[in-house]
């Protein structure tokens, strides 16, 4: 009987033990939320970016991690929706594609941590209490470069030396917006440009801009950081070649769908940085305590097929300094 009893006791053990493991493999499988502004397509490469990073700290999707993904397509309205959708799913941890994905998240949870892949200015918005000590359930990249809006006007001066108007699209309701067009209004007087700025608060005011921008007899193009411009890149390449106008953007995946150049921080750097933090969380650290990083890659990418297509050639000192020439 005391046998019996033994075995008995053994295989309850044997029960109990395999269920508990069977507890913490299933506590393994994270699961990430990613929220984005943009559409799926205009984020690929970020997004692949990001997975690889995971996979190269070894998150295995479908094994150790699961990655829910949402995305706006450009219609800002949809974020706050989407936020809440991810947050009732109870992920670990939500990673955002920019600002206004991270302000949307941030109104629907305090508590689930927050990973921004980059944002202009995260202590003047609010988001943290500074990038030393964020203080709450967000960290993760900053996009701080006060330098990038007035290189922008520099680059497009030297490639045309004679530039004298220059069309500036933006999104008011991005809040970087202000502070990027306050940065050009202080370099431009000093390289002779007079500025314009054309607001583009949807899809369908592109074409609109553009016509304003002929109008006022714009010799060339800025387009600042929005999902509006994320979702339509080939559409602003399209218009630009069309009215032959020189176009500099903030990063180079407008100049790899036909834009002309970009200069800006690395987001592919920033993206795979994004992964670190994701994992640190994971393992327990607090968003808090986890300092928010500055960028320290940027890079110049420039289309030599586009310049072709508008008549202009990028004087030989400027092609030097690309970080990347596409033919």
């Amino acid at each position: 009987m005391k046998v019996f009893c033994a075995v008995i006791a053994i295989t309850a053990f044997c029960f109990a033990l395999c269920a508990s493991v069977h507890a913490q493999q299933a506590k393994k499988i994270a699961r990430i939320g990613f929220l984005s502004g943009s559409s799926a397509a205009a984020v690929a490469s970020r997004y692949a970016t990001f997975r690889k990073g995971l996979s190269d700290l070894g998150y295995v999707e479908g094994k150790n991690v699961i990655i829910e993904s949402r995305y706006a397509d450009g219609r800002l309205d949809r974020l706050p929706a989407l936020a809440a959708e991810l947050v009732h799913l109870n992920v670990d941890v939500i990673v955002t594609a920019g600002p206004e994905p991270t302000r949307a998240t941030k109104a629907s949870t305090a508590t689930i941590p927050i990973v921004m892949s980059f944002d202009d200015d995260p202590v003047g918005s609010g988001l943290v209490a500074s990038l030393a000590h964020p203080g709450g359930n967000i960290t993760g990249l900053a996009s701080l470069a006060p330098e990038i809006s007035g290189k922008q006007i520099e680059l497009l001066k030297e490639v045309l030396p004679k530039l004298s108007r220059v069309a500036v699209l933006g999104t008011s309701t991005r809040p970087a917006t202000a502070k990027d067009l306050k940065e050009m209004d202080s370099a431009a007087p000093t390289l002779g440009v007079q500025l314009q700025y054309l607001d583009v608060l949807a899809p369908q005011d592109i074409e609109t801009a553009f016509e304003n921008a002929r109008k006022k007899r714009a010799e060339a193009l800025v387009v600042l950081a929005s999902p509006v411009f994320s979702v339509q890149r080939g559409r602003i390449a399209e218009l630009a070649i069309k009215n032959r106008l020189p176009v500099t953007y903030y990063r180079r995946g407008f100049v790899e769908d036909g834009g002309l150049m970009s200069y800006g921080v690395s987001f592919t750097d920033l993206d795979r940085r994004a992964a670190y933090y994701v994992d640190k969380i994971l393992k327990g650290a607090k968003p808090a305590d986890l300092p928010v990083e500055q960028p320290t890659k940027f890079e110049l990418v420039i289309n030599l097929k586009t310049a072709k297509q508008i008549g202009l050639t990028i004087p030989p000192n400027v092609l030097a300094r690309a970080d990347r020439v596409i033919k």
